[in-house]
């Protein structure tokens, strides 16, 4: 049986070298026609998406792992996240097939195929889960490093703890939206160095956060540990995270419990979601752990994917948008099967659907930094702009868009992009 992510597979869509799209990486995600249907599941191809549901009701997806549920016509991943990875190996090969070069299925149906395959441009892109609960880590050396160099000084950078296990906070699903989603800048309490008291108003300092994150897929039970060397069978796949952060108000929130008003107005992610399957050429290793993490954060071989990052912004002066920021997943201290080991070692249950973000992507160099915050150093050091701009922080009208790729021989793994635009405080 042919590897679905042989480099040397071709549909017979044709896909440009630099689309994120190609047959090997084949993404899920959620769609509605801008005719006005019902939401669709589809699989991106090209500057196509591909309807799972029509394929579904056409018998053309029946697999014996389905049992004969048509979890392509839900209107979320969901229930096809559950059946495991099993199944999605075999709807994954049978997708596969449907849109190889040498396979008349599609290729050579006319009607069949017009129908199948909906253009991009045609249709509007919707959040591909229904997400249940929401946990941010804080897993990149480099951005915890240099937030406690700026907060502590750097004798005291990172906390005690921070290099025995992978720090986080649950955080508000409900204001995690799909790209495209606007958000308005948001209101809380501030408190300047030299005042006496808090005030109340709209956030100065409002911030992007370069992240990704992973969908579970089968949850585990309550008291059930899932250990680090099956935490792969519960991921179902990837998509770019932006933690939009207001740094005044948590700077004033934080303590003691840490995040909260400062990032609960709103999270932006990517709207496909790349399985597993589609990184596996791009596994590498993560940074070197020292101390060595105790027994069951011990995770082996490469865990980490080669995933090339980058963050643009253009403000509505600028005639287009200046990229500020390249980073790469690699980067990542303590990587996705840590992260779900850890959450779960209590016994706390994951759910299908439940979003696991890893924190901001900064690296070594200050223009891999993966926030205003380390990028403008506080706000001491402005980012210039060609128009004559400067940034500290995000203005209204500012649109930021993160993208993220891994690079093949001739092809590219890709997940799109996620962008937004900080609106006027309501």
């Amino acid at each position: 049986m042919t590897s679905t992510t042989d480099p040397g597979l071709r549909s017979f869509i044709p896909v440009e070298p630099e689309s994120h799209f190609p047959i090997q990486n084949l993404p899920y995600g959620v769609f509605r026609r801008r005719s006005g249907n019902n939401p669709a599941i589809g699989v991106a191809i090209g500057d196509f998406v591909l309807d799972l549901a029509f394929l579904d009701e056409q018998n053309l997806l029946a697999t014996p792992s389905f049992g004969g549920r048509r979890v392509f016509t839900e209107s979320t991943l969901n229930a096809f996240m559950a059946l495991g990875p099993a199944t999605w190996r075999e709807a994954r090969q049978t997708i596969s097939r449907l849109l190889r070069e040498d396979e008349p299925t599609l290729r050579d149906n006319e009607p069949l195929r017009e129908r199948a395959l909906v253009p991009m441009t045609e249709i509007e892109v919707l959040l591909p889960v229904e997400i249940g609960d929401y946990t941010d880590f804080y897993s990149s050396r480099e951005h915890a490093h240099n937030v406690g160099v700026m907060l502590r000084g750097p004798d005291n950078a990172l906390m005690p703890n921070w290099l025995h296990l992978p720090v986080a906070y649950h955080g508000r699903s409900s204001s995690i939206v799909v790209s495209g989603t606007d958000l308005h800048r948001p209101l809380g309490q501030t408190k300047a160095d030299d005042a006496e008291t808090p005030m109340f108003g709209p956030s100065r300092n409002v911030d992007f956060e370069l992240e990704m994150g992973f969908f579970i897929g089968p949850g585990n039970a309550l008291g059930r540990p899932i250990p680090i060397d099956r935490a792969q069978e519960h991921i179902f796949g990837m998509v770019l995270v932006n933690d939009w952060s207001a740094r005044d108000i948590q700077k004033w929130e934080y303590v003691p419990l840490g995040p909260f008003l400062a990032k609960n107005f709103g999270t932006s992610i990517s709207p496909w979601v790349v399985p597993l399957e589609a990184l596996e050429p791009f596994r590498t290793a993560g940074p070197e752990q020292n101390p060595r993490p105790l027994p069951y954060l011990q995770s082996v071989g490469d865990c980490s994917f080669d995933i090339q990052l980058e963050v643009t912004l253009q403000g509505t002066r600028m005639d287009r948008s200046q990229r500020i920021c390249a980073s790469n997943f690699k980067h990542l201290y303590w990587n996705f099967y840590q992260q779900l080991a850890h959450h779960t070692s209590n016994g706390c249950n994951l759910r299908t659907g439940d979003l696991l973000a890893s924190g901001t992507i900064s690296g070594p160099t200050p223009d891999s930094y993966g926030s205003l915050l380390e990028l403008s150093w506080k706000g001491t050091k402005p980012l210039s702009f060609p128009n004559g701009e400067t940034r500290t922080f995000l203005q209204d009208g500012d649109r930021v868009t993160m993208t993220g790729w891994c690079q093949g021989n001739g092809y590219r793994v890709g997940f799109g992009e996620v962008t937004g635009l900080i609106l006027p405080p309501c």
